[in-house]
Protein backbone atom coordinates (compact mmCIF):
# COMPACT_ATOMS: atom_id res chain seq x y z
CA UNK A 1 0.00 0.00 0.00
CA UNK A 2 1.40 3.36 -0.69
CA UNK A 3 2.70 5.41 2.21
CA UNK A 4 0.75 8.80 3.13
CA UNK A 5 1.90 12.03 2.38
CA UNK A 6 0.32 13.97 5.71
CA UNK A 7 0.40 12.39 9.03
CA UNK A 8 -2.98 13.45 9.71
CA UNK A 9 -6.13 12.25 7.64
CA UNK A 10 -9.70 13.12 7.67
CA UNK A 11 -12.81 11.29 7.40
CA UNK A 12 -16.38 12.09 6.85
CA UNK A 13 -18.53 9.19 7.38
CA UNK A 14 -22.19 9.85 5.40
CA UNK A 15 -25.38 9.80 7.38
CA UNK A 16 -28.95 8.82 6.13
CA UNK A 17 -31.49 6.71 6.82
CA UNK A 18 -30.59 4.20 4.42
CA UNK A 19 -27.29 3.92 5.46
CA UNK A 20 -27.99 1.18 8.43
CA UNK A 21 -24.23 -0.34 7.89
CA UNK A 22 -21.83 2.13 5.50
CA UNK A 23 -18.16 1.55 6.53
CA UNK A 24 -14.52 2.77 6.16
CA UNK A 25 -11.63 1.20 6.76
CA UNK A 26 -8.14 1.90 6.92
CA UNK A 27 -4.85 0.78 7.93
CA UNK A 28 -2.46 2.17 10.61
CA UNK A 29 0.14 1.50 12.68
CA UNK A 30 -2.08 2.67 15.64
CA UNK A 31 -5.02 3.95 16.44
CA UNK A 32 -6.82 7.05 18.05
CA UNK A 33 -10.15 7.87 18.22
CA UNK A 34 -10.22 11.58 18.93
CA UNK A 35 -13.91 12.34 18.87
CA UNK A 36 -15.17 9.46 21.60
CA UNK A 37 -19.14 9.88 20.48
CA UNK A 38 -18.26 8.50 17.00
CA UNK A 39 -19.67 11.38 15.50
CA UNK A 40 -20.01 11.83 12.02
CA UNK A 41 -16.46 13.36 11.31
CA UNK A 42 -13.83 11.77 12.52
CA UNK A 43 -9.94 12.47 12.77
CA UNK A 44 -7.70 9.17 12.58
CA UNK A 45 -3.65 10.12 13.79
CA UNK A 46 -1.86 7.72 11.03
CA UNK A 47 1.83 8.92 13.10
CA UNK A 48 4.24 6.54 12.02
CA UNK A 49 8.11 7.01 11.72
CA UNK A 50 8.24 6.10 8.13
CA UNK A 51 4.43 6.70 7.52
CA UNK A 52 4.05 2.88 6.64
CA UNK A 53 0.89 1.34 7.19
CA UNK A 54 0.40 -1.86 8.80
CA UNK A 55 -2.03 -4.26 9.39
CA UNK A 56 -4.36 -3.07 11.60
CA UNK A 57 -7.96 -1.71 10.54
CA UNK A 58 -10.08 1.28 12.22
CA UNK A 59 -13.74 0.75 11.30
CA UNK A 60 -15.42 4.09 11.35
CA UNK A 61 -18.99 4.55 11.88
CA UNK A 62 -21.76 7.14 12.23
CA UNK A 63 -23.70 7.00 15.25
CA UNK A 64 -26.59 8.71 13.51
CA UNK A 65 -27.42 6.16 11.32
CA UNK A 66 -31.27 4.40 11.60
CA UNK A 67 -29.28 1.47 12.71
CA UNK A 68 -26.77 1.23 14.79
CA UNK A 69 -24.18 -0.62 13.14
CA UNK A 70 -21.45 -2.79 15.03
CA UNK A 71 -17.76 -3.34 14.39
CA UNK A 72 -16.60 -6.21 12.75
CA UNK A 73 -14.46 -8.16 14.68
CA UNK A 74 -11.99 -10.87 13.97
CA UNK A 75 -10.33 -13.70 14.36
CA UNK A 76 -13.62 -15.77 14.08
CA UNK A 77 -11.89 -18.91 15.43
CA UNK A 78 -11.72 -16.94 18.65
CA UNK A 79 -15.43 -18.15 19.30
CA UNK A 80 -14.77 -21.92 18.62
CA UNK A 81 -13.30 -22.76 22.11
CA UNK A 82 -15.85 -24.75 24.43
CA UNK A 83 -13.81 -23.82 27.93
CA UNK A 84 -11.78 -20.92 28.42
CA UNK A 85 -7.72 -20.59 27.87
CA UNK A 86 -6.41 -20.91 31.83
CA UNK A 87 -2.65 -20.67 32.32
CA UNK A 88 -1.09 -20.31 28.76
CA UNK A 89 2.00 -18.87 30.10
CA UNK A 90 2.87 -19.20 33.74
CA UNK A 91 5.39 -17.24 35.93
CA UNK A 92 8.55 -19.07 35.42
CA UNK A 93 7.85 -18.52 31.51
CA UNK A 94 5.81 -15.53 30.57
CA UNK A 95 5.16 -13.99 27.62
CA UNK A 96 6.43 -11.13 26.52
CA UNK A 97 4.01 -8.48 25.52
CA UNK A 98 4.36 -5.08 24.08
CA UNK A 99 3.00 -1.26 25.36
CA UNK A 100 0.59 -0.06 22.84
CA UNK A 101 -0.55 2.94 24.25
CA UNK A 102 -0.82 4.06 28.20
CA UNK A 103 -3.56 6.81 28.47
CA UNK A 104 -4.57 9.12 31.54
CA UNK A 105 -8.80 8.23 31.40
CA UNK A 106 -9.87 10.69 34.77
CA UNK A 107 -10.06 14.30 35.38
CA UNK A 108 -8.20 17.11 37.15
CA UNK A 109 -10.39 16.92 40.13
CA UNK A 110 -10.29 12.94 40.46
CA UNK A 111 -8.24 11.70 43.90
CA UNK A 112 -5.16 9.79 42.24
CA UNK A 113 -4.78 8.68 38.28
CA UNK A 114 -6.46 5.95 36.48
CA UNK A 115 -4.91 4.99 33.41
CA UNK A 116 -6.05 2.40 30.18
CA UNK A 117 -3.38 0.56 29.34
CA UNK A 118 -3.12 -1.36 25.87
CA UNK A 119 -0.26 -4.15 25.38
CA UNK A 120 0.19 -6.16 22.28
CA UNK A 121 -0.05 -10.20 22.71
CA UNK A 122 0.08 -10.81 19.21
CA UNK A 123 -2.82 -13.28 19.23
CA UNK A 124 -0.65 -15.44 21.49
CA UNK A 125 -2.28 -14.98 25.12
CA UNK A 126 -5.98 -15.58 24.06
CA UNK A 127 -8.77 -15.11 26.97
CA UNK A 128 -12.47 -14.47 27.52
CA UNK A 129 -14.05 -11.54 28.60
CA UNK A 130 -14.04 -11.30 32.63
CA UNK A 131 -10.25 -13.32 32.87
CA UNK A 132 -7.27 -11.31 34.51
CA UNK A 133 -3.64 -11.53 33.31
CA UNK A 134 -0.91 -11.54 35.50
CA UNK A 135 2.05 -8.80 35.00
CA UNK A 136 5.58 -9.22 36.63
CA UNK A 137 6.68 -5.70 37.13
CA UNK A 138 11.18 -5.16 36.24
CA UNK A 139 13.10 -5.87 39.37
CA UNK A 140 13.76 -8.10 42.23
CA UNK A 141 11.39 -9.41 44.65
CA UNK A 142 12.52 -7.85 48.12
CA UNK A 143 11.47 -10.64 50.02
CA UNK A 144 13.60 -13.04 47.91
CA UNK A 145 16.46 -11.39 46.12
CA UNK A 146 17.97 -12.80 42.89
CA UNK A 147 14.34 -13.71 42.34
CA UNK A 148 11.53 -11.64 40.01
CA UNK A 149 8.99 -9.81 41.69
CA UNK A 150 5.89 -11.76 42.54
CA UNK A 151 3.10 -11.74 40.22
CA UNK A 152 0.17 -9.19 40.31
CA UNK A 153 -3.33 -9.96 38.60
CA UNK A 154 -5.22 -7.56 36.87
CA UNK A 155 -8.72 -7.73 35.37
CA UNK A 156 -8.49 -7.33 31.52
CA UNK A 157 -10.71 -4.69 30.56
CA UNK A 158 -11.59 -4.99 27.06
CA UNK A 159 -13.33 -8.44 24.88
CA UNK A 160 -11.31 -11.28 23.39
CA UNK A 161 -10.67 -8.62 20.18
CA UNK A 162 -8.77 -6.16 21.86
CA UNK A 163 -9.37 -2.69 21.60
CA UNK A 164 -8.62 -2.75 17.58
CA UNK A 165 -11.12 -5.31 17.26
CA UNK A 166 -8.50 -7.91 15.99
CA UNK A 167 -7.53 -10.24 18.72
CA UNK A 168 -3.89 -9.31 19.01
CA UNK A 169 -4.25 -6.70 21.98
CA UNK A 170 -5.77 -6.58 25.86
CA UNK A 171 -6.69 -3.97 28.16
CA UNK A 172 -6.21 -2.49 31.76
CA UNK A 173 -7.63 0.12 33.73
CA UNK A 174 -5.23 0.62 36.29
CA UNK A 175 -5.43 2.70 38.73
CA UNK A 176 -1.99 4.55 40.18
CA UNK A 177 -0.66 2.86 43.89
CA UNK A 178 0.76 5.89 45.96
CA UNK A 179 1.50 6.06 49.52
CA UNK A 180 1.63 9.35 51.47
CA UNK A 181 3.13 9.88 54.94
CA UNK A 182 0.60 10.06 57.60
CA UNK A 183 2.56 12.35 59.36
CA UNK A 184 4.33 14.57 56.90
CA UNK A 185 1.72 14.41 54.26
CA UNK A 186 4.19 13.64 51.99
CA UNK A 187 4.57 11.06 48.63
CA UNK A 188 6.52 7.86 49.81
CA UNK A 189 8.08 6.44 46.84
CA UNK A 190 9.40 3.34 48.11
CA UNK A 191 5.76 2.43 48.78
CA UNK A 192 4.06 2.98 46.20
CA UNK A 193 2.71 0.16 44.13
CA UNK A 194 5.42 -1.33 42.17
CA UNK A 195 3.27 -3.09 39.33
CA UNK A 196 0.48 -0.26 39.24
CA UNK A 197 3.65 2.62 38.47
CA UNK A 198 5.25 0.39 36.33
CA UNK A 199 2.24 0.39 34.10
CA UNK A 200 1.49 3.86 34.54
CA UNK A 201 4.80 5.17 34.02
CA UNK A 202 5.16 2.58 30.07
CA UNK A 203 5.67 4.10 27.40
CA UNK A 204 4.62 2.69 24.02
CA UNK A 205 7.09 0.19 22.87
CA UNK A 206 8.31 -1.12 26.40
CA UNK A 207 8.13 -4.83 27.33
CA UNK A 208 6.03 -6.06 29.69
CA UNK A 209 5.89 -9.79 30.73
CA UNK A 210 2.53 -11.26 30.88
CA UNK A 211 1.16 -14.80 32.55
CA UNK A 212 -2.24 -16.18 32.11
CA UNK A 213 -5.00 -15.78 31.78
CA UNK A 214 -6.63 -17.11 34.74
CA UNK A 215 -10.43 -16.61 36.18
CA UNK A 216 -13.47 -18.53 35.64
CA UNK A 217 -15.57 -16.89 38.44
CA UNK A 218 -16.42 -13.71 36.34
CA UNK A 219 -16.56 -15.33 32.77
CA UNK A 220 -19.73 -14.24 31.50
CA UNK A 221 -22.22 -16.46 31.10
CA UNK A 222 -23.51 -16.57 27.15
CA UNK A 223 -26.22 -19.43 27.10
CA UNK A 224 -29.33 -17.36 27.38
CA UNK A 225 -28.84 -14.25 25.02
CA UNK A 226 -32.64 -12.73 26.99
CA UNK A 227 -30.58 -12.92 30.33
CA UNK A 228 -30.55 -10.04 33.02
CA UNK A 229 -26.69 -9.27 34.24
CA UNK A 230 -26.74 -6.90 37.24
CA UNK A 231 -22.64 -5.65 37.54
CA UNK A 232 -21.49 -3.34 40.23
CA UNK A 233 -18.05 -1.93 40.56
CA UNK A 234 -16.26 0.61 42.50
CA UNK A 235 -13.20 2.29 40.31
CA UNK A 236 -11.13 0.03 38.69
CA UNK A 237 -13.60 -3.21 39.18
CA UNK A 238 -15.39 -1.37 36.27
CA UNK A 239 -12.99 -3.40 33.83
CA UNK A 240 -14.42 -6.93 33.41
CA UNK A 241 -18.10 -5.34 32.56
CA UNK A 242 -16.47 -2.54 29.96
CA UNK A 243 -15.02 -6.37 28.01
CA UNK A 244 -19.08 -7.54 28.57
CA UNK A 245 -20.50 -4.55 27.61
CA UNK A 246 -18.49 -3.86 24.20
CA UNK A 247 -19.18 -7.11 23.64
CA UNK A 248 -22.87 -6.78 24.01
CA UNK A 249 -23.59 -3.55 22.11
CA UNK A 250 -20.51 -2.32 20.45
CA UNK A 251 -18.95 -6.04 17.88
CA UNK A 252 -20.99 -7.72 15.75
CA UNK A 253 -20.54 -11.47 17.24
CA UNK A 254 -22.15 -13.87 15.03
CA UNK A 255 -22.56 -16.05 18.56
CA UNK A 256 -24.17 -13.94 20.48
CA UNK A 257 -26.48 -11.69 19.84
CA UNK A 258 -27.46 -9.95 22.96
CA UNK A 259 -30.80 -8.73 23.88
CA UNK A 260 -31.27 -9.22 27.61
CA UNK A 261 -30.88 -6.60 29.80
CA UNK A 262 -27.32 -5.29 31.29
CA UNK A 263 -27.20 -3.36 34.28
CA UNK A 264 -24.23 -1.07 35.28
CA UNK A 265 -23.80 0.45 38.76
CA UNK A 266 -20.40 2.06 39.50
CA UNK A 267 -19.52 3.88 42.40
CA UNK A 268 -16.41 6.29 42.07
CA UNK A 269 -15.63 9.51 44.20
CA UNK A 270 -16.77 12.78 41.85
CA UNK A 271 -17.87 13.12 38.19
CA UNK A 272 -13.94 13.54 37.21
CA UNK A 273 -13.30 9.89 38.12
CA UNK A 274 -16.17 8.53 35.79
CA UNK A 275 -14.72 5.44 34.22
CA UNK A 276 -15.54 4.93 30.09
CA UNK A 277 -18.62 7.01 30.75
CA UNK A 278 -18.65 8.06 26.55
CA UNK A 279 -18.93 4.19 26.12
CA UNK A 280 -21.56 3.69 28.61
CA UNK A 281 -23.16 6.67 27.51
CA UNK A 282 -23.78 5.80 23.81
CA UNK A 283 -24.52 2.42 24.79
CA UNK A 284 -27.67 3.97 26.61
CA UNK A 285 -28.51 5.84 24.01
CA UNK A 286 -28.41 3.27 21.36
CA UNK A 287 -29.56 0.41 23.53
CA UNK A 288 -32.13 2.03 25.86
CA UNK A 289 -34.05 -1.25 26.05
CA UNK A 290 -31.26 -3.55 26.62
CA UNK A 291 -28.87 -0.93 28.96
CA UNK A 292 -28.86 0.88 32.22
CA UNK A 293 -26.51 2.70 34.00
CA UNK A 294 -26.63 4.61 37.74
CA UNK A 295 -23.92 6.11 39.04
CA UNK A 296 -22.74 6.21 43.05
CA UNK A 297 -20.62 9.57 43.24
CA UNK A 298 -19.51 9.65 46.82
CA UNK A 299 -18.34 13.00 46.92
CA UNK A 300 -20.86 14.63 44.98
CA UNK A 301 -24.60 12.86 46.12
CA UNK A 302 -26.08 12.29 48.82
CA UNK A 303 -28.09 8.79 50.40
CA UNK A 304 -31.37 8.80 51.00
CA UNK A 305 -30.25 8.89 54.89
CA UNK A 306 -28.17 12.64 54.09
CA UNK A 307 -24.91 10.19 53.68
CA UNK A 308 -22.30 9.98 50.91
CA UNK A 309 -23.69 7.92 48.25
CA UNK A 310 -21.99 4.35 48.06
CA UNK A 311 -22.87 1.58 45.57
CA UNK A 312 -24.30 -0.39 48.69
CA UNK A 313 -27.42 2.84 48.83
CA UNK A 314 -28.11 2.79 44.62
CA UNK A 315 -28.48 -1.12 45.40
CA UNK A 316 -31.05 -0.35 48.09
CA UNK A 317 -32.25 2.40 45.87
CA UNK A 318 -33.56 -0.31 43.51
CA UNK A 319 -33.79 -3.34 45.68
CA UNK A 320 -37.13 -4.86 45.34
CA UNK A 321 -36.26 -4.71 41.41
CA UNK A 322 -32.81 -6.02 42.00
CA UNK A 323 -34.37 -9.09 43.91
CA UNK A 324 -37.26 -9.67 41.14
CA UNK A 325 -34.57 -10.12 38.69
CA UNK A 326 -32.28 -12.54 40.75
CA UNK A 327 -35.90 -14.22 41.24
CA UNK A 328 -36.01 -15.19 38.02
CA UNK A 329 -32.58 -15.93 36.86
CA UNK A 330 -30.40 -12.80 36.63
CA UNK A 331 -26.96 -12.79 37.10
CA UNK A 332 -25.43 -10.83 39.33
CA UNK A 333 -21.75 -9.36 39.62
CA UNK A 334 -19.44 -7.67 42.24
CA UNK A 335 -15.96 -6.45 41.15
CA UNK A 336 -13.73 -3.73 42.92
CA UNK A 337 -11.81 -2.86 46.19
CA UNK A 338 -12.74 -5.88 48.70
CA UNK A 339 -14.03 -3.36 50.97
CA UNK A 340 -17.13 -3.26 49.00
CA UNK A 341 -18.48 -5.91 49.85
CA UNK A 342 -19.24 -5.81 53.72
CA UNK A 343 -21.28 -2.60 53.24
CA UNK A 344 -23.17 -4.86 50.16
CA UNK A 345 -23.69 -7.61 51.85
CA UNK A 346 -25.19 -5.73 54.81
CA UNK A 347 -27.85 -3.99 52.90
CA UNK A 348 -28.78 -6.74 51.04
CA UNK A 349 -29.36 -8.63 54.60
CA UNK A 350 -31.52 -5.86 55.24
CA UNK A 351 -33.39 -5.55 52.43
CA UNK A 352 -34.38 -9.15 52.67
CA UNK A 353 -35.43 -9.05 56.09
CA UNK A 354 -37.40 -5.77 55.27
CA UNK A 355 -39.21 -8.51 52.38
CA UNK A 356 -39.45 -11.40 54.98
CA UNK A 357 -36.61 -13.24 53.35
CA UNK A 358 -34.02 -15.06 54.84
CA UNK A 359 -30.78 -13.85 52.82
CA UNK A 360 -27.97 -16.39 53.88
CA UNK A 361 -30.61 -18.99 52.34
CA UNK A 362 -31.22 -16.78 49.40
CA UNK A 363 -27.66 -16.56 48.83
CA UNK A 364 -26.57 -19.80 49.24
CA UNK A 365 -29.45 -20.48 46.54
CA UNK A 366 -27.82 -17.77 44.01
CA UNK A 367 -24.57 -19.54 44.46
CA UNK A 368 -25.89 -22.84 43.75
CA UNK A 369 -27.52 -21.26 40.39
CA UNK A 370 -24.33 -19.53 39.72
CA UNK A 371 -25.74 -16.31 39.85
CA UNK A 372 -23.31 -15.21 42.24
CA UNK A 373 -20.09 -13.91 41.16
CA UNK A 374 -17.41 -12.25 42.85
CA UNK A 375 -14.03 -10.74 42.35
CA UNK A 376 -12.48 -7.88 45.01
CA UNK A 377 -8.65 -7.16 45.88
Amino acid sequence: MAQLAASQVAVTVPVGSDLSTRRSVFKTHSISFHDKSWAPSLSLDLKTKNAQLRNRHIICQSVQQASVPKVTVSPLNLEDAKEPPLNTYKPKEPYTATIVSVERIVGPKAPGETCHIVIDHGGNVPYWEGQSYGIIPPGENPKKPGSPQNVRLYSIASTRYGDTFDGKTASFCVRRAVYYDPETGKEDPSKNGVCSNFLCNSKPGDKVRVTGPSGKIMLLPEDNPNATHIMIATGTGIAPYRGYLRRMFMEAVPTFKFNGLAWLFLGVANSDSLLYDDEFKKYLKDYPDNFRYDLALSREQKSKSGGKMYVQDKIEEYSDEIFKLLDTGAHIYFCGLKGMMPGIQETLKRVADQRGENWEEKLSQLKKNKQWHVEVY
